[in-house]
């Protein structure tokens, strides 16, 4: 097998090959005539598939069936929430306060939709641990010495919520996993043994969506890379809407803050000189 051209050609020869021309495997425009979606006829051959599964098609090469773009969309669906106040959408709506345009409220919403504490982030490190996990399982290594190693070295995320450990949106989508025979996964089946293992010594450690989440789309045989493409427009239902409400409100008035609710713990007002004249600051 021929090594990569990247790893063939280097420094200016590499860029030369590549300089007026684009290669790609993916797709091509050919405005009046047709368009190409990974060797296919766009709007020929792939017109019959649903959205989600063009769009996972475009990020993998390969086709999700029915049950699992129905599983897929569902779940972006059931994180669909309409309130300003949480992080992104909170974002998205100061943006639509500010009157900013619809896209730029939408796209900085989605920027930090990739939070780590609650956002993409913690969804692909889960995976990346369910991955690894179930790799030393399946090896012989006992789960609860590979969870405990785990905790030692970083958190695992993907179990325990603030507010409410018990995350509402779960019992909806494994019902609708068992209905479309996608509820017996192993990295799935590993995330409820995972939590089993958190909930013996940790009582609020409970699988939460991203755990859910990551090992779903693990069982779906994608990448890391995959899920992190793949889950961006899971929160855009949700945040529409934090858009709209803010933009229809006076100009400024989302999450007012009067100087009288800010409680300062910085350093006291002090006097300063410039140009000989006194001023404080």
């Amino acid at each position: 097998m021929s090594a990569p051209l990247h790893e063939v050609l280097q420094g200016p020869a590499l860029l030369q090959h590549h300089a007026g021309r684009l290669h790609t495997k993916v797709g091509a425009a050919f405005p009046g005539s047709h368009a190409v979606f990974r060797g296919h006829d766009l709007h020929r051959e792939l017109c019959g598939l649903q959205w989600v599964q063009l769009y996972a098609y475009g990020i993998t090469g390969r086709h999700l069936t029915e049950a699992q773009a129905e599983l897929v969309q569902a779940m972006w669906t059931h994180t669909s929430y309409p309130d300003a106040r949480l992080w992104n959408n909170r974002v998205a709506a100061l943006a639509g306060s500010a009157r900013s345009s619809a896209s730029m409220a939408m796209v900085a919403g989605m920027a930090v939709s990739e939070a780590t504490t609650y956002g993409g982030q913690a969804t692909m490190l889960c995976m990346t641990f369910l991955q690894e996990a179930l790799r030393q399982v399946q090896a012989g290594a006992d789960l609860a010495k590979v969870v405990w190693a785990e905790t030692e070295r970083s958190k695992i995320y993907g179990f325990g919520r603030p507010i409410n450990s018990h995350d509402e949106r779960i019992p909806f989508i494994m019902a609708l996993a068992e209905r479309l025979g996608l509820h017996n996964g192993p990295h799935l089946a590993l995330a409820w043994q995972v939590e089993q293992v958190l909930l013996s010594r940790y009582g609020q450690l409970h699988m939460n969506y991203s755990g859910l989440h990551a090992a779903i789309i693990a069982d779906m045989g994608m990448s890391v890379r995959e899920l992190q493409l793949l889950r961006m427009p899971i929160f855009i239902a949700g945040m529409a809407p934090c858009v709209v409400e803010a933009a229809e409100k006076p100009e400024g008035v989302l999450f007012a803050t009067p100087c009288s609710a800010v409680s300062y713990t910085g350093p006291a007002p002090r006097a300063w000189k410039r140009g000989g004249m006194q001023a404080a600051a």
